[in-house]
């Protein structure tokens, strides 16, 4: 059973519909990479999976409940993250823990020894007495963190957490949420940062405009979003001839000229060519270099262009792949 389901989810604020009949499908012990433009419906989303929203219509599922009707039931099972932390004037971190400690019921030596716990999971211990407010923004998202670890919650909904942090900062989450993810709880994450998503993630959904264009494995997102093979060619004379030649080799969908990065011939750089590639009928992308060799052309580059998720997501999110 799925630990987040959702079934024809739609959200509709007067006249605009934020999420769109979303079918969205998290197994346990996923880490789940949710990405979309701004406005696209992501943290709709995300609020009514925390029960702080409630669906125009459709369903949405956490841990075999349902939001709505089982709201108690599902809070305890949950984290929610938000994507700016709290602040309570002049609490010292440790206060701020104990309160809301005691808000789950955690109480006494039990209360002392969570707070403990998550201060030194997420590396905070040495900043226990330090007033809230007094943090960074990276310790602050930490703090947040630690604050929805303390009942131990099967589930963490989070909502761009390492937005606005600096590079040191974002490092320090990426780590934190793949120890989380070892300790096998299932997550869900916004984010703008697709690179660390990437790394970070088993599965990712994209959605635009509140409906889920993609629902999958990091790989099989990158191999639908990928077209064809480009590659970037570059002779060291007769670009022109060469672009021509290249035109007619079987599989070659087009061919076209990039001022950048080609090779110099007596103070003048040369255009590279991009060739899209289909490898269809046996052929290869390999069979380029073959091709221009044979014909007398010497070759100064010959690169694919990498598809990763930023360039699947480019892809996918303005309509290129269906």
């Amino acid at each position: 059973m799925p630990i987040i389901e959702t079934i024809n989810l739609t959200k509709r604020y007067g006249e605009l519909t934020a999420l769109n009949n979303l079918n969205l499908t998290i197994n346990e012990g996923d880490c789940f990479g949710f990405i979309g433009p701004n406005g696209a419906g992501k943290t709709t989303t995300i609020k009514i999976l925390a029960t702080l929203l409630k669906p125009s219509s459709g369903q949405a599922n956490v841990c075999g409940l349902t939001v709505g009707y089982q709201n108690r039931e599902i809070r305890p099972l949950i984290g929610y993250v938000p994507d700016e932390l709290g602040q309570y004037e002049d609490m010292v971190v440790t206060e701020y823990l104990e309160f809301f400690a005691a808000a789950y019921n955690i109480h006494g030596m039990q209360r002392r020894k969570v707070v403990g716990d998550v201060l030194d999971l997420t590396d905070l211990t040495d900043k226990a007495t330090a007033e809230v407010n007094s943090l960074s923004r990276g310790m602050r998202q930490r703090l947040s963190v630690a604050r929805v670890l303390l009942h131990d919650p099967k589930v963490l909904l989070m909502d761009e957490p390492a937005s606005g942090l600096d590079p040191r900062a974002r490092i320090e989450m990426r780590e934190l949420l793949k120890e989380l993810s070892r300790m096998g709880k299932t997550i869900l994450i916004s984010s703008h940062i697709l690179p660390e998503l990437a790394e970070l993630c088993n599965v990712v959904g994209v959605i635009e405009r509140g409906q889920l264009l993609f629902n999958g494995g990091v790989d099989e997102i990158v191999k639908r979003a990928k077209l064809g093979h480009v590659l970037h060619v570059g002779v060291t004379e007769r670009v022109a001839d060469a672009a021509q030649l290249l035109a007619r080799v079987p599989g070659v969908k087009k061919v076209a000229m990039a001022e950048t990065d080609g090779a110099v011939n007596k103070g003048v750089t040369l255009p590279l060519i991009h060739v899209t590639f289909d490898e269809t009928a046996g052929r290869s992308a390999s069979d380029i270099p073959n091709v221009l060799v044979n014909h007398g052309f010497r070759i100064s580059k010959f690169t694919e262009e990498p598809v990763n998720l930023e360039t699947a997501f480019m892809r996918l999110t303005k309509g290129l792949v269906q």
